[in-house]
């Protein structure tokens, strides 16, 4: 009986002990300083704090833990925790996360807004079940082409020396699918091909155009929504689960939110970034409705090569497809009219 006594206080004593803390370790390649790491650092204060310290961040931004693909390795043999990756990167985890990155899928931010509210949690979904909890996506604006030269058609393409970001297929496959080799450079030797000729053309957000001195080498700046830009902070599950149940809850609601304003935000600064470039001299070039066409073919085509690579599923393009046929029906658009005018 003396035994199970002093077997039934060592598991209070263990049950009351209070949790350990934990810090985890969060790379990324956004800069110190940009909103987005001042909005992250914002959130990891005000978790520390709610948690009594018991939940802590330590961030390594610029990159200095390498690129995306760098810093899931080591996510996974431990040395990290988590990252904020970019689309292309966190398709490494899940394929589908991808979705909103083919090429000229949408053409306005209403488009966008309508469709990631329906889908958002399915994708945020998809990563859980692959093993990273995420805190919501947040937008990076859309990517325009950019170059040297004024590109209109998909001829005036052909024969430019294309960037496209180390590891991103899709982006890769849409420039394939038209003929055309891409070089491919990790984000932080973009500049450096720019300066030195191995690249003369760029697709990227008017915002990061700015923020990474893109802008210094280009002329011009295709105005049709190429692809649209997005990432998130991700965590892996087994190390999100160390912390204790209302430590995580606190953890999701904090950076849950962190994530919506950050969303905002971004879109606020890539407008005002747009009017920025226009001031400095950056040329905007309208295509006319003959031309859109032969560019929106490009989707259909990386589209079906993405499904028959098992890159992306049958179903999540179809989901996608659905909303963006619901939101462009006649009806929902006269409906929306219709209530703008009152």
């Amino acid at each position: 009986m003396r035994c199970l006594l002093m077997i039934g206080a060592l598991l209070s004593a263990v049950l009351t002990l209070p949790a350990q803390a934990f810090t985890f370790k969060i790379a990324t390649l956004a800069p110190d300083g940009t909103a987005w790491m001042n909005e992250i650092r914002k959130g990891a204060d005000e978790i520390k704090e709610r948690t009594s310290g018991r939940v802590k961040f330590r961030f390594f931004p610029g990159g200095i833990m390498g690129n995306d693909k760098s810093v899931l390795r080591k996510i996974r043999i431990g040395q990290l925790h988590g990252g904020a990756i970019v689309s292309g990167g966190l398709t490494a985890i899940y394929p589908d996360i991808g979705i909103y990155s083919l090429p000229f899928t949408f053409r306005t931010e209403a488009e966008v807004d309508y469709v990631r509210q329906r889908m958002d949690p399915l994708l945020i979904k998809g990563l859980k079940e692959n093993g990273f909890i995420s805190f919501g996506l947040a937008e990076g604006g859309f990517a325009y082409l950019m170059s040297n030269q004024s590109i209109k058609t998909v001829d005036d393409f052909k024969g430019q020396k294309v960037w496209v970001p180390r590891g991103d297929d899709i982006s890769r496959t849409a420039f394939e699918s038209i003929g055309i080799s891409p070089i491919s450079l990790a984000l932080s030797d973009v500049l450096t091909g720019l300066q030195t000729g191995l690249v003369d053309t760029i697709a990227g957000s008017a915002s990061g155009a700015i923020a990474l001195q893109w802008h210094t080498r280009v002329k011009y700046l295709m105005d049709e929504p190429l692809t649209y830009l997005y990432a998130s902070m991700v965590i892996s599950q087994k190390k999100f689960k160390r912390i204790a149940m209302d430590d995580q809850a606190v953890v999701s609601e904090v950076m849950g939110n962190t994530f919506k304003r950050l969303n905002k935000l971004n879109r606020k600064n890539d407008i005002n970034a747009r009017a920025a470039l226009q001031e400095q001299g950056i040329i905007f070039i309208k295509l006319a409705p003959q031309l859109t066409g032969q560019w929106f073919d490009i989707h259909n085509n990386v589209e079906q090569s993405m499904m028959q690579k098992g890159v992306l599923s049958n179903e999540i393009t179809e989901t996608l497809q659905k909303h963006l046929d619901a939101y462009r029906a006649p009806s929902i658009v006269s409906h929306k009219n219709q209530t703008s005018s009152h």
